[in-house]
């Protein structure tokens, strides 16, 4: 199987990178060609299962396809050739870590079926290369990447701070990932 990035370094093909914020309830990403968002939102998903009277673990199945249909209907409708994301960390409790595996996995198994290399980054990491600090709260990020990008926003401070995330994760990637710092120059 040929690297789907060969053609992107050699000049041929645009860098297009689809970020993402993952969360089975709030997914952000946003699409990026040319250090510029081109698409951006937020998948929401919400369980049903007590009103649908169905088993958790299948009310969890079909949240996770709504999100499989539409990443792919992304990646497919925007040629995207690089994946990058928030690698979830962390949790609360017994669900909140099936969750974390859960996003991560999707994000990875993604890339790897559709043969799109992956890159992953912290948002601690995301949060202190783009304010200094690892304190920062939602609408700070918003308003941080409002100013340093040019954003159609959602209208929801849940959807906003997912997409905000999104990009706040590309912002660091711009610094730290050799593929894109190669591209960008």
């Amino acid at each position: 199987m040929e690297d789907p990035l060969i053609e992107v370094i050699m000049g041929k093909k645009e860098l297009t990178i689809l970020t993402n914020d993952p969360s089975l309830t709030a997914w952000g990403w946003a699409v990026i060609r040319n250090d510029n968002v081109i698409d951006g939102g937020c998948i929401e998903t919400h369980p049903t299962a007590k009103t649908n009277r169905i088993r958790k673990g299948d009310d969890r199945v079909r949240r996770i396809h709504e999100i499989n249909i539409e990443l792919l209907r992304i990646i497919n409708a925007n040629n995207v050739n690089l994946l990058i994301s928030e690698l979830p960390h962390g949790s609360q409790n017994a669900n909140a870590a099936m969750m974390v595996g859960i996003t991560a996995d999707k994000v990875q198994t993604i890339g790897d079926c559709l043969n799109i290399p992956v890159e992953w980054y912290s948002e601690a990491d995301a949060k202190k290369h783009i304010i200094g600090t690892k304190k920062i709260t939602k609408d700070d990020m918003i308003q941080k990447i409002d100013q340093l990008y040019s954003i159609q926003w959602l209208g929801s401070k849940v959807r906003d701070s997912g997409l905000a995330d999104a990009i706040a994760i590309y912002h660091v990637a711009k610094a730290y990932s050799p593929l894109i710092n190669f591209y960008l120059k």
